[in-house]
């Protein structure tokens, strides 16, 4: 759109409906005259509008095919909405570019080219190559800006945004450039794009009827009613009488000289500068009318309210009156069509009301039969004119092919004449030159020659046209594939951004819900039982909380990580105590598990996972320890316990092992199986895999515990290894895999008869940890030697099954992962930092009852497992191997003379009742006597 400047008039007199439009005023490209003397900004910095005609390919059926569209591009929602004309008050529809990319075929129709969103495919054709390529990238530079602009609401002051406005010019000069690296900058095709399109007639179709969209009829009669109301208006106002001239014919002429800027600016013709404008009454119904179809349509609010000259005035009066008589003609074809339509649709509710009216079935069926005939009929003659189309396609494709053959003919003749004539011609040549006894060069090259050097030519030069388009579609392409990359990378990042905000507010929101929920249980510790309307509350507010919501977010909402009922492993998220006072603690803990999972998630874990991705062959290294006790990822942690396993035993492996243990288990009944039996009911009874009737975790964690009987004779069976057996199974899912990590744990982890029938280096390792506990947790020792607390009835479980039964599932397999490495040290490391986690807690408590019970569940409230790990790790330090050897060998000692204390006590004992013999007490009976009465 070319930019004038306007002297003001000399006389400003002020004329009733003289002033201009609200929109003129907040147009950045039309500039009030007194705004546009004064202004010391470029005028061709003004921000240009993206618009122009198009062919588009649509419709169904007879009238597919290409239709003439004025397209014009929103900014503000990044649309390219479209409508029949640009005079049109509403546009047909909209194709939004925000997630749209853009194609070009070399080998397609010259100017076609192709707008790809997710849920269409739109095919347009400009009318040359010029203009298809301006488009193309435009749209690019558009939809970069869309993505790359923050978002602002339509309200907010210039200088709010002049802190954004340099940035955002900088990023899409240095896009523009780096386009420009792959595709050379367009220039703007003149009449084609901007305003100066509006002012071209309507691109001419081969029926007006094919132009109309059906599918939009309803906006097409509204924009045609609208456009023969504006004409009847504007009709009116140009036969007025003279004396009645507009108020725009009443200034004085305005000199418009076009600004050096302009003429640089690419695509506009230094020969195009503005001639003085005449006064004409003509002219000023077309401004009039103009400025009334820039109110009226929204996405058409500049151009043709700028001042033209008289010539342009007038052509453009013209072209509207051809675009009119073109479009009154298409209106006329189309009220044939609905006349018609509504013929059927009359002659359907004649039919309809005869049925309806008939008295009788017999007159009914008559009347339906009588359809049935009509139909018949018409379908008869669908298939007469089916096939006579089909016989006049013959027909024509002979009569195609007979002018072939006929044009083949003619140019045979024209060949053959041509070359007569060329021997004609050289005849008379030679004729001449011996008539002349001239010498002469010799005879040209055969025609034939000739002829094939001309072909090639012309081929070369179709060669040359087709790898110019193909290099062109290239660099294209290749500037789209960069951009869209470029738009990818951006969202990926924000949704990465958002993703990672929504995990914070999450963990947050379970923090603050933990947070209601415990004030919640001390509000009912401190009310007790008391009646009342305060306890009747409080307890209603306990019921709700402890209600459980599968369904608590919206499908709308983003979940990144929702509370299910079960774990990846299978365990129940929300513990299932016996004490109903303890449910609601239940839920508090499975709130605060989830915060700590959501913080961590992208701040600990994602980093770790990429450590363990990096790592190529596993091998013993300080790395891979350090790896170890933060936790192997989910993913990961199958492949790194076959590994660890691997490593303990494979100087006990052997091919066929384990199917070998397995049918000796088939042929002959182990004394332990019974034992097996029952216990596997009672393994793990919060975990779905072993409570689900259809489950197959039990039959595999019974042949499991049978191959383990005959592969160790010397403990058979005991209590404790089907849990050991059963977490080897979740995690490696194969039996010989989980059988062999079972024997790892028994034969090479743990000591000697820790599985034992006297369990002998199970009580040692009670007696090394209450040691470790005094050494490192005096003030809680002796917390609980005051209260005579015996912790061996709370840890001789940890230590018998790893924690199995103690920790939540994902404390539990990071304590399994550092445990499967570096040995028995772990355990006695993480028993020590449970104490530790809840030392505080602990030492609140006054009562040895009281002690108990929360000792009965206190493992399963820890829920920071980093926590956990830094204690065990760190706060526990120095933890020394031969130390633990040294405590191990002591009590050992001790243990074993207590015991042979004991044996020999026994011994003594049962020596003394059998000297005494059987001695029965005066006036009783033995039970020999009383089996000899009768």
């Amino acid at each position: 759109m070319e930019s004038t400047q306007e002297k003001p008039a000399e006389s400003s007199s002020p004329v009733p409906g003289s002033e201009e439009p609200a929109d003129l005023a907040r147009d950045p490209d039309v500039l009030p005259p007194k705004e546009s003397e004064g202004c010391a900004r470029p005028l061709e910095t003004a921000p240009k509008k993206l618009c122009g005609y198009l062919s588009k390919f649509g419709g169904k059926g007879p009238i597919r095919g290409w239709k003439s569209r004025w397209f014009f591009y929103d900014e503000r929602k990044c649309h390219l909405y479209y409508s029949r004309t640009a005079q049109d008050a509403n546009p047909l529809d909209s194709i939004d570019l925000s997630s749209a990319v853009f194609d070009c075929k070399a080998d397609a129709e010259e100017g076609t080219f192709e707008i790809k969103t997710p849920s269409r495919i739109i095919t347009l054709k400009a009318a040359t190559k010029q203009a298809m390529l301006y488009w193309l990238q435009q749209l690019q530079m558009k939809r970069w800006e869309f993505h790359n602009s923050p978002p602002a609401p339509p309200a907010v002051p210039d200088a709010a945004l002049a802190g954004n406005g340099p940035a955002l010019r900088l990023e899409l000069e240095q896009e523009e450039a780096e386009l420009e690296e792959f595709l050379c900058p367009v220039k703007t095709p003149t009449g084609l794009v901007g305003m100066a399109a509006a002012l071209q007639p309507v691109p001419a179709m081969p029926l007006a009827l094919q132009n109309i969209s059906l599918k939009h009829l309803g906006t097409e009669i509204q924009n045609t009613m609208y456009n023969i109301r504006g004409n009847k208006q504007t009709q009116g106002t140009g036969h007025r009488p003279p004396g009645e001239d507009s108020p725009l014919s009443e200034e004085p002429q305005r000199e418009e000289q076009p600004s050096p800027a302009d003429l640089s600016a690419p695509g506009k013709d230094p020969a195009d500068s503005l001639k003085p404008t005449p006064k004409s009454s003509l002219t000023a119904n077309l401004i009039q009318k103009a400025k009334r179809q820039s109110n009226t349509f929204p996405l058409f609010t500049e151009g043709l309210t700028r001042n033209r000259t008289a010539q342009e005035k007038v052509l453009a009066l013209e072209q509207q009156v051809l675009m009119l008589t073109k479009e009154l003609k298409a209106q006329k074809e189309l009220v044939k069509i609905l006349h018609k339509a509504l013929e059927a649709a009359q002659q359907e509710k004649r039919v309809s009301s005869a049925y309806l009216a008939a008295a009788e079935d017999k007159d009914r069926l008559e009347l339906v039969r009588h359809k049935v005939r009509q139909i018949a009929e018409l379908g008869r003659r669908v298939e007469a004119l089916e096939q006579e189309r089909e016989s006049l396609v013959q027909a024509a494709s002979l009569r195609e092919q007979e002018v072939q053959e006929l044009r083949q003919h003619v140019q045979l003749l024209m060949d053959k004449n041509e070359a007569k004539q060329q021997v004609i011609c050289k005849l008379s040549e030679k004729v001449t030159q011996d008539f002349m006894h001239l010498p002469r060069q010799p005879p040209a090259p055969p025609d034939a020659a000739d002829r094939d050097l001309l072909s090639q030519q012309e081929k070369m030069e179709h060669l040359k046209d087709d790898m110019e388009a193909y290099r062109t579609q290239n660099r294209f392409l290749n500037s789209e594939i960069h951009q869209v990359t470029k738009i990818w990378r951006k969202v990926a990042e924000k949704e990465k951004a958002l993703l990672m905000k929504c995990a914070y507010l999450q963990a947050k929101n379970c923090q603050v819900e933990s947070k209601y929920l415990a004030g919640l249980r001390r509000l009912q510790e401190a009310v007790g039982v008391e009646a009342g309307e305060c306890s009747e509350l409080l307890r209603q507010l306990i019921q709700e909380a402890l209600q459980w919501e599968a369904s608590e977010a919206s499908a709308d909402s983003v979940v990144l990580s929702p509370i299910s009922e079960y774990d990846e492993y299978g365990f129940l998220t929300v513990p299932n105590y016996e004490v109903e006072d303890l449910r609601l603690l239940a839920k508090i803990q499975v709130l605060e598990v989830h915060s700590h999972h959501l913080l961590a998630h992208e701040a600990v874990e994602q980093p770790l996972r990429e450590r363990w991705a990096a790592l190529g062959e596993l091998a013993p290294s300080p790395e891979i320890k350090q790896l170890l006790r933060a936790g192997v990822p989910r993913e990961h942690r199958p492949r790194v316990w076959k590994w660890l396993v691997r490593l303990r035993v494979q100087h006990l492996q052997g091919p066929g092992r384990y199917q070998e243990l397995l049918s000796r288990g088939q042929a002959c009944k182990h004394p332990a199986a019974r034992q097996i039996e029952l216990d596997l009911n009672r393994t793990f009874p919060s975990n779905k895999h072993f409570t689900y009737p259809a489950s197959s975790f039990p039959d595999r964690l019974r042949r499991v515990l049978l191959a383990f009987s005959w592969q160790n004779p010397a403990i058979g069976y005991c209590q404790g290894l089907n849990r050991l057996a059963a977490i080897a199974l979740l995690v490696l899912d194969e039996e010989e895999s989980a059988f062999w990590c079972l024997v790892a744990i028994v034969e090479t982890i743990m000591p000697a008869d820790y599985y034992s029938k006297t369990l002998l280096a199970s009580q040692v390792d009670q007696r090394v940890l209450q040691d470790l506990l005094s050494e490192k947790l005096p003030k809680l020792m002796a917390h609980l030697g005051q209260r005579r607390v015996d912790l061996s009835f709370i840890t001789f479980n940890w230590l018998l099954v790893v924690f199995a039964d103690s920790l939540i599932s994902n404390i539990l397999l990071q304590v399994w992962d550092a445990f499967l490495y570096e040995g028995t040290k772990v355990v006695f490391r993480y028993a020590l930092a449970i104490f530790k986690y809840n030392e505080e807690e602990i030492l609140r408590l006054q009562d040895g009852l009281e002690i108990y019970q929360y000792l009965r569940f206190f493992t399963k409230t820890i829920c920071d497992s980093r926590k956990l790990m830094n204690i065990a790790f760190n706060d526990m330090n120095p933890f020394p191997k031969k130390q633990l050897r040294q405590l191990r060998m002591a009590h050992r000692e001790r243990l074993e003379a207590e015991l042979h204390e004991l044996e020999q006590l026994k011994a003594k004992y049962l020596e003394t009742r059998a000297a005494r013999g059987p001695a029965v007490p005066e006036g009783c009976t033995s039970e020999d006597e009383g089996e000899a009465e009768p």
